[in-house]
């Protein structure tokens, strides 16, 4: 019994941690968004498609089929250099429209090119924890921007209805989504973030995959998330502040609900992460931005923003 108690003392201060990264990753993404939308990086030319989503889902499926395939079948290297190329493309554009506000002339160009080949080499040459999370929350930011921007709101709710459903069934159904992590983690890549439960944890040193530790019921010394837990809810946040700017009215209340609403789903994901058993991220998480969002638009402004439902 103490022993249970004092575990969840431990895995106390880390669930904190991992719920700031919520915060701070969803607030960068909104700094970003006015940059990215004056630069025209919409990921699509009509937010309003609905074959948006068809190509949204494609790829998913694509990249997940893909990677397990290359996994199983060829080098896990090739799913390396594959996402170290998406990581530095990324930052690129991240920098990018940041460093221009700061810098003129040929300068946000050079600077942007330098800090995007530094971070990815770093990540390559020293992929310890923290480095995959400072990775981790500049990629994350960047997605949620570009899609928030490129999704109006009745898609973005589409999206995460579905993927929350597609996210249950590939971990608790055919659990190729545990496949995927132990496949990412075995290649210390920035698709998991990663918070230390002790204070000399050291991922570069984890000798056992998930799935090992799952079959010798073995406590992790440290809490993982997928990055997509924390990006799917933020293109929400983004999308919502973004229609509520475009038409006059306060972006910030909006954002600030769903962004309240996912980490009242991320709670309710710890209380079952936080036995030791893997859980899908994206039903609480994603349920809990789209309350937190149909709340803070009624109350805020009389109606479901967005969606043209008065009441």
């Amino acid at each position: 019994m103490e022993r249970k108690k004092f575990s969840y003392k431990k895995d106390l201060f880390p669930v904190f941690l991992m719920g700031c990264l919520f915060v701070l990753i969803h607030g960068l993404a909104l700094l970003v968004t006015g940059p990215f939308e004056a630069a025209g990086m919409q990921a699509f030319e009509d937010p309003g498609d609905p074959m948006n989503l068809v190509v949204f889902f494609v790829i998913i499926i694509a990249m997940t089929v893909a990677i397990l395939l290359i996994a199983k079948y060829w080098k896990k290297q090739l799913i390396q250099f594959i996402i170290l190329g998406a990581v530095g493309y990324t930052s690129f554009y991240v920098f990018l429209p940041l460093l221009a506000l700061v810098f003129p002339g040929w300068w946000p160009l050079i600077l942007s090119i330098a800090f995007a080949v530094i971070l990815t080499i770093t990540l390559f040459k020293y992929p310890e924890w923290y480095v995959i999370d400072i990775c981790g929350i500049i990629v994350g930011a960047g997605a949620i921007a570009i899609f928030g921007i490129s999704l109006d709101i009745f898609l973005v709710l589409i999206l995460l209805i579905v993927l929350a459903i597609y996210d249950a069934i590939s971990v608790y159904k055919t659990k190729h989504m545990i496949d995927l992590a132990d496949t990412v983690m075995d290649l210390k890549l920035p698709v998991l973030l990663v918070i230390p439960k002790i204070r000399k944890y050291s991922l570069l040193k984890e000798t056992k995959s998930l799935k090992e530790k799952l079959k010798d019921d073995e406590e992790r010394d440290a809490f993982f998330m997928g990055l997509g837990d924390i990006v799917m809810p933020g293109i929400l946040v983004v999308s919502a502040y973004q229609y509520a700017i475009s038409n006059n009215l306060a972006g910030f209340p909006i954002a600030a609900g769903v962004i309240i609403g996912t980490l009242a789903g991320f709670i309710v994901l710890m209380a079952f992460v936080i036995k030791g058993k893997p859980q899908a991220g994206l039903p609480c998480l994603c349920g809990g931005a789209i309350l937190g969002y149909l709340v803070s638009s009624y109350v805020w402004f009389g109606e479901i923003v967005g969606l043209n439902f008065s009441f």
